[in-house]
């Protein structure tokens, strides 16, 4: 299940470590070191840390909706970056739609005027 370009074993590669790295670091803090949401709460740099993450994730939701990079649609990329985090759902995210479009590019950002 690659695109034509071979380009989509790489995308799936690199989903699969942003899925795997990070989550994995996650669930063992959680699992092992997690005393409670205040400590969470209490702590700046992770907060800054999820903040920049969230609106990383609306920015680029806003980007996709008004300039859709293919045929699936931007409450998916919203749902997998949620589940797995945006190292995850960004390539993921582009694999898909490269796979559904049969393997072309997609625009990450509208043409300028006059360009063909």
């Amino acid at each position: 299940m690659s695109t034509r370009d071979g380009r989509g074993g790489a995308l799936l590669g690199i989903a699969l470590l942003g899925l795997v790295v990070p989550n994995g670091l996650f669930v063992y803090w959680l699992l092992t070191q997690f005393e409670g949401w205040r400590s969470v709460l209490r702590d700046t740099l992770a907060l800054s840390f999820i903040l920049d993450a969230f609106l990383a994730l609306v920015l680029l939701a806003y980007g996709f909706a008004r300039s859709p990079i293919g045929p699936v649609r931007w409450p998916w990329f919203v749902a997998l970056s949620l589940l797995g985090g945006l190292g995850f759902g960004i390539p993921f995210y582009w694999w898909l739609n490269r796979r559904r479009s049969g393997g072309a590019p997609g625009r990450l950002a509208p043409e300028a005027p006059g360009a063909s």
